[in-house]
């Protein structure tokens, strides 16, 4: 066994060079880290405090014969002792209470009160908690006691646990990989500089801005040059609205990277609905920068790809676990949940939202019942910590306490980046709207489309799209929903852009998961009355390069169709009754804040009561309730394409495993994100009973049934609604 000092306590187990990580050197450099983390709030007394506390329970005999066994028998895995609860102690007697809570959750995540409260009463009459209690204060000195943190209400008091939590945990992580991994630790020093990228976005913008003087190019650029004015404006909130097709991918990155360098901001995050989206905003700035200064983070993500050199793809998946990096693309579901999660994992990477730029792209799409405490926590971003929010979109929602004054809504002020956008609204419009008054079957819908070379057919729900699709099922057509997996989509959208470009006959029916930012071209879109914003972005979809003097929606009303509930079925309601005015102007951005002012007022904003158990600060709670997608899913792995499936070959390796094998299984999960689909957990038991699916290791399991080659996901017997999210 690897030779270890018996004068001090231990940390970790050796490594392949029998080094010993040693208690003190860990606390040290974790106090170091966290401190400069926590520097970045003004907190890093507190930081180095929580750094020096967090493992000092591992001061005694029993963690250390703990550690032996461990190394002695590395196929065991065994929980532990108690190591955090000494730590925790220490900070309620010592400092501020608040430290307690960092200190006893970094490995099982922040608890509340109650919990923190009934486990150190339980800890501090234990006579061996007494024995550590002395030897640990052997091993640290402690500092004097800092400032009490800037807080002055409940709600800012969450918020600073989470950073200072944040900053305490990606430490911890960091520390203990330079001791048992640190060829992995070095790949982590890579960095790269917003200036750089800014001057490789404005070579980039350089070869095409402003050259094409067509309507809707001159527009793009006219744009282009508002975001680039109103870059230099303090940091805080702004909107971007911006019509569809006006080119705010790229104009809105610009106004974040110039923001950036004048303000001195070492991060942009991306945050986008829908991962059919990011793809593709990805792939726009992997061509700018390079891949090796993006980082994506979705469960999307595909981690198998030849032409990335090896050392840059490793990068990106380690800066993905904290977003130590200076672009990330991620979903608006994977920054929220973080920012209200509990375990130390998810909220890892949140210190590093402190002093960045959040782009949120399609801002509209946050869910109604958890606007509250989202615009809390963006207004504490803000105000506090140093970051820019920009809200963008072309059907801008209800956001400031002056337009809904009902709700709690962002006190700040919200700055427009392009002035009066309503000129472009006009300037953009490209299409006009037909809005029949009748019913339409699916046989008239079928019947409608089939009149038409190219087009697009929108539907709400994955039922009715394989509804249509069965009137059509004599005609080329193809399909795009969530129940096709993400490799599926992308090579149905592959095929559909070659067509769209080849002038050839294209009939696709989808769902919503096209309306956001996938860029597709279409003369006509026909779309099922849904929400007004909706309508709008399926429009987005329709002349979007102005190739035609106008392009045609048509918005029906299918007799058989079925609806999404609450919000959605509500904001259609409401859109029935504003189209019934014929004189309406759906080119008016001022149309859109007014439908969502009606569509909160009708809605709680707070449904779950997040903030109340926030200010409580129930922090397990609040990552229970707080769901983004609120019905809890599982991923399901399916073979596509049917033969010859990627997904076989890698299942088939997974299934050969044991326990023993567990980081190369997680690194065979990751590259079998593009073969997954989100299935609702409460349907599990139904779809095992009938044999349609097998369980795996880490929570993945694989579906037995048929994937169609264009429906995708299906079986005869289920609801298609019910089965995939």
């Amino acid at each position: 066994m690897g030779r270890f000092s018996k004068n001090r306590w231990l940390a970790h187990t050796p490594t392949k060079g029998e080094n010993w990580h040693y208690l003190d050197d860990h606390l040290e450099s974790v106090a170091k880290l966290a401190a400069q983390f926590a520097s970045k709030f003004h907190s890093q007394d507190y930081g180095r405090i929580a750094g020096l506390l967090h493992d000092v329970g591992k001061a005694g005999q029993e963690f250390r014969t703990y550690l032996e066994y461990c190394y002695q028998n590395p196929e065991k895995k065994i929980r532990g002792p108690d190591h955090s609860s000494v730590g925790a102690i220490l900070a309620a007697q010592h400092y501020w209470e608040g430290l307690a809570f960092i200190v006893a959750g970094h490995h099982a995540g922040l608890p509340k009160p109650s919990d923190l409260s009934q486990r150190l009463q339980v800890k501090q009459r234990d006579p061996d908690v007494q024995k550590i209690l002395a030897a640990a204060k052997m091993v640290i000195t402690l500092p004097k006691s800092p400032a009490p943190p800037p807080i002055t209400s409940p709600l800012q008091c969450d918020l600073f646990l989470r950073m200072l939590f944040s900053s305490l945990v990606d430490a911890d992580y960091l520390d203990t990989e330079k001791h048992f991994n640190p060829l992995q630790s070095q790949l982590r020093s890579q960095k790269y500089h917003i200036g750089e990228m800014f001057a490789a976005l404005e070579q980039k913008l350089a070869q095409f801005s402003g050259k094409d003087q067509t309507p809707v190019n001159k527009a793009r650029h006219e744009i282009l040059q508002y975001c680039l004015e109103a870059a230099s404006l303090e940091p805080g909130f702004f909107r971007l609205t911006v019509p569809t097709g006006g080119g705010k991918t790229l104009s809105g990155l610009a106004f974040a990277l110039k923001h950036a360098c004048i303000y001195n901001r070492q991060r942009i995050i991306v945050a986008i609905p829908y991962t059919s989206i990011i793809d593709q905003t990805a792939q726009v700035y992997g061509e700018i920068f390079g891949q090796e200064r993006l980082v994506e983070h979705h469960s999307a993500i595909n981690l198998i790809d030849e032409e990335q050199d090896f050392v840059n793809l490793q990068w990106s998946r380690l800066a993905a676990e904290n977003w130590d990096a200076p672009l990330i693309v991620t979903t608006t579901v994977q920054l929220f949940e973080s920012l209200f999660a509990h375990r130390p994992a998810a909220c890892r990477k949140l210190h590093n939202l402190v002093e960045s730029i959040i782009f949120l792209d399609e801002v509209q799409t946050l869910p109604s019942g958890l606007l509250e405490p989202i615009l809390e926590v963006l207004e504490q971003l803000v105000d506090s910590y140093g970051v820019s929010v920009i809200f963008s979109t072309a059907t801008q929602p209800a956001l400031t306490e002056a337009e809904s004054p009902f709700m709690k809504a962002v006190r700040g002020h919200v700055r427009e980046i392009v002035p009066s956008p309503g000129g472009y609204f006009q300037a953009l419009n490209r299409v006009t709207y037909e809005l029949p008054l009748e019913k339409w079957s699916w046989e008239k819908v079928a019947a409608e489309t089939l009149t038409e070379p190219q087009c697009l057919v929108i539907v709400n729900t994955k039922s009715d799209a394989l509804a249509l699709l069965k009137h059509l099922a004599d005609a080329e057509v193809f399909h795009l929903s969530t129940l096709l997996c993400t490799a599926h989509r992308r090579k149905v959208l592959q095929a559909i852009k070659r067509r769209l470009a080849a002038g050839k006959p294209c009939l696709v029916v989808a769902t919503q998961v096209v309306e956001s930012g996938v860029d597709l071209d279409f003369p006509v879109v026909f779309r099922a009355i849904g929400p007004l914003d909706r309508i709008v972005q399926a429009a987005g979809r329709c002349n979007r390069e102005g190739k035609l003097k106008q392009g045609k929606v048509v918005v029906f009303v299918p007799a058989e169709g079925k609806m999404p509930p609450g919000d959605y079925q509500s904001g259609t309601d409401l859109t029935a009754a504003i189209l019934k005015n014929s004189q309406i102007n759906l080119n008016t951005p001022e149309l859109y804040t007014s439908y969502f002012q009606r569509v909160y007022q009708a809605v709680e904003t707070d449904k779950q009561g997040i903030n109340k158990l926030r200010e409580q600060l129930n922090f397990p709670k609040v990552d229970r309730k707080f769901r983004m997608i609120e019905d809890d899913t599982v991923p399901l792995v399916v073979h596509y394409p049917r033969d010859n499936s990627p997904a076989g070959l890698l299942l088939s390796r997974i299934k050969n495993m044991d326990c023993s094998q567990f980081g190369e299984v997680r690194q065979l999960y990751r590259l079998l994100q593009p073969y997954l689909i989100n299935v609702r957990q409460c349907l599990l038991g139904e779809y095992q009973q009938q044999g349609l699916i097998q369980e795996l290791p880490l929570g993945l399991w694989e579906w037995l049934g048929d994937y169609h080659e264009v429906w995708g996901l299906w079986d005869k017997t289920l609801d298609p609604e019910k089965l995939v999210v």
